[in-house]
């Protein structure tokens, strides 16, 4: 796919992960529909501040991927402002930690809703465009813990399972209308999920302060010794955007702590 001036929806777009996808897409010429919570608006503004430096148009909207009347009016909305759709990165993800007999049924709800059901649902509201148009990306965020379970993670690591089997699912219903769907893995990437949830538990266990529990991680777990960034999995975005001959896979970025 030719990226230059293609339209791109990135859930979960305003920082992190999704605000790294959005950035490389960008710099290869694609314009892009931020796509976040409003709670959140304000990192989505600065984000697409920094798109629009970039000499490509971006533009911010509100979304509970959750919730299908808000992700229908979002694809409409972009396809009003942009005039069509060429790219969906399904992002947007939380996640939770607790030991099953502790998790909540809240918890473990509220990440099935965004995780699977905002990924299933984001993907619904696309696919009849791209079927239309004959061409199109849909790229899943997965992640390493889509591949291996981990203790106090169970609810996450079930989430992105399933967001892997029905990326492999959705590869095969929108091939025949030469649509690619892919999942990027990520590992340890630095970024809110880490700083806010994981890195805080770790260290706790550890007795040491959060960063140095996640640099003490990365040493421990990752063959090349170095965290990954949002930038590394913009490359990979982009990549699965190009190749016009790959579907159905998950794709690790994880430095080699996860090879299969």
């Amino acid at each position: 796919m030719e990226l230059n001036g293609a339209i791109a929806i990135v859930t979960g777009g305003a920082r992190g992960i999704g605000a790294g996808i959005a950035t490389c897409l960008a710099r290869e010429g694609a314009r892009i529909a931020i796509a976040d919570l409003p709670s959140v608006r304000e990192a989505a503004e600065g984000t697409k501040s920094q798109l629009c430096a970039l000499g490509v148009e971006a533009e911010t909207f509100d979304v509970d991927v959750s919730s299908e009347t808000q992700v229908q009016a979002m694809v409409a909305a972009v396809i009003e402002r942009f005039g069509r759709v060429d790219i969906l990165v399904n992002n947007a993800g939380v996640i939770r930690i607790a030991p099953v007999p502790s998790m909540e049924e809240a918890d473990w709800d509220l990440i099935f809703d965004v995780n699977v059901k905002g990924t299933f649902l984001c993907a619904k509201a696309v696919a009849p465009h791209l079927i239309a148009q004959q061409s199109g990306r849909i790229i899943n965020l997965a992640s390493m813990a889509g591949k291996s379970g981990s203790p106090g993670v169970s609810a996450y690591c079930a989430s992105k399972f399933a967001v892997i089997g029905f990326t492999q699912s959705l590869a095969h219903e929108m091939g025949p209308f030469n649509v690619t769907v892919n999942a990027i893995c990520p590992g340890e990437v630095k970024s809110y999920m880490w700083d806010e949830v994981l890195s805080p538990v770790l260290a706790a266990s550890r007795g040491v302060s959060p960063d140095d529990a996640f640099d003490d991680f990365i040493k421990e777990r990752v063959p090349l010794g170095r965290p990954q960034t949002a930038e590394d999995i913009g490359q990979c975005a982009v990549y699965l955007c190009r190749a016009d001959n790959v579907t159905g896979e998950a794709i690790n970025v994880t430095g080699g702590s996860e090879m299969h």
